[in-house]
């Protein structure tokens, strides 16, 4: 019982500490953005797919398996550039 009380109360308290440290990281964010006096340029890069190859490989039996394909996406995104 003492150690479902013990594994509760870390839980807790590490919740309370990365809500600090989320709360924290988007405060400085804003006051970056402020210290330039708002001299930067933004623009929203869309979404891509990219291709990548990956080459015929054995496995640990000696078998080849065949090269292929594979698409990732990749999320639009901001970019910010200082003048």
């Amino acid at each position: 019982m003492i150690a479902v009380g013990a594994a509760t109360a870390a839980l807790a308290a590490g919740v309370a500490f990365s809500s600090v440290g989320i709360a924290e990281a988007a405060q400085s964010h804003g006051i970056v953005a402020a210290a330039h006096g708002g001299k930067e340029r933004c623009h929203v890069v869309k979404g891509y797919w990219t291709k990548t190859w990956h080459k015929p490989s054995r496995d640990r039996h000696g078998k080849v398996h065949p090269g292929y394909w594979t698409k990732t996406w990749h999320k639009a995104r901001k970019v910010c550039e200082r003048r």
